[in-house]
């Protein structure tokens, strides 16, 4: 696939102990790898744990957002353990390097996030409203075969204003289906709601190869509005996302998803566009896209085009993400 951040063969599974020390997570996180350590003693697993608790929750600083008990058990770094586990350290031995503020954790002087979160959760109520509304309009166009919410929005921690989504289509359309789906951004646009489906993979590129914490996150995190068996498949050939994050196991939260569509409006111009006739269309589509979006993407490493994939990460934010997750677990444990 070339410079393409995807690849159709999925690579070996190896079982990763929790990191044994802050540092070693922190080099960890700058080569893209998890820290791989013996089994601890059960008399040194309550430290261990307390080291993955505080990880977690600087991860989570980054985007000023503290998290609840059972948010710090879901995305604890590297440690699968149960949510009694966690709850129960949380209540009697707090770790040194957090506070905690009503339901939320926070680093100890990060205490403002606190207000920070629950003034954007208060704003996502609005969002997610327009998110499901043309998540599902999305789905009703050919080709579609899941939409999901990704980004800051999934966590109800929306700052910028526009609203994510992940698109898995049909293979050999994902070009004409993502110029419909602009089509509908333009449309949502002129009402004042910005929409930014900036990541589209054919359902024959599932298998992530940037294997790291930031895109385990995005995939542990993304909701699901339509497409349940496709998200679902999409989660099971990345599996890798449980050496960093073993116990997002599921869907983040609950929403009713809807399948894509089976109007026959629809159905027939799916018949329409899949014929011989259009390939050539489809074809052109890419090239055109492609020279405009590759010319932008230059320099810009998330950046990837394709015929299975249009991933328009710009911003480079996974890497900047994991270079200042990097920065505070030096400080930790300095």
């Amino acid at each position: 696939m070339g410079t393409s951040s995807y690849s159709l063969i999925t690579t070996r599974r190896e079982f990763v102990q929790p990191p044994t020390t802050i540092r070693a997570l922190g080099d960890a996180i700058e080569s893209g790898t998890p820290a791989t350590a013996a089994r601890p003693h059960p008399l040194a697993r309550r430290t261990a744990l307390e080291r993955a608790i505080l990880q977690t929750v600087a991860y989570a600083d980054i985007f000023e957002y503290p998290l609840t008990a059972d948010e710090i058990h879901r995305y604890l770094i590297g440690m699968p353990a149960g949510r009694g586990t966690v709850r129960g350290l949380l209540s009697n031995n707090l770790p040194n390097g957090l506070t905690r503020s009503g339901k939320f954790f926070t680093l100890t002087g990060r205490e403002h996030t606190v207000e920070t979160r629950k003034s954007r959760m208060t704003d996502a109520t609005s969002y997610w409203r327009k998110a499901v509304h043309y998540g599902h309009r999305m789905s009703h166009l050919p080709f579609v075969r899941m939409v999901a919410v990704t980004g800051a929005l999934a966590m109800d921690n929306n700052a910028d204003g526009d609203i994510d989504y992940l698109v898995v289509t049909e293979p050999g359309r994902l070009w004409l289906c993502r110029a419909l789906i602009v089509g509908l951004v333009r449309i949502a646009a002129l009402s004042g709601t910005e929409l930014c489906p900036n990541y589209f993979l054919s359902e024959r590129a599932l298998v992530l190869d940037e294997r790291n914490l930031f895109t385990a996150h995005e995939v542990t995190q993304m909701v699901p509005l339509s497409g349940l068996s496709t998200y679902q498949t999409l989660r099971s050939l990345n599996r890798w996302t449980d050496r960093f994050l073993p116990n997002a196991i599921g869907t983040p939260r609950r929403i009713s998803t809807i399948e894509p569509s089976t109007r026959r409006a629809s159905k027939l111009f799916e018949r329409t566009l899949r014929s011989r006739m259009c390939g050539p269309l489809e074809r052109w589509e890419m090239n055109r896209k492609v020279r405009k979006l590759g010319n932008r993407g230059d320099g810009h490493a998330e950046a990837a085009f394709g015929p299975d994939w249009c991933k328009g990460h710009f911003g480079d934010h996974g890497q900047a993400t994991l270079a200042r997750y990097a920065e505070r677990l030096k400080v930790l444990d300095g």
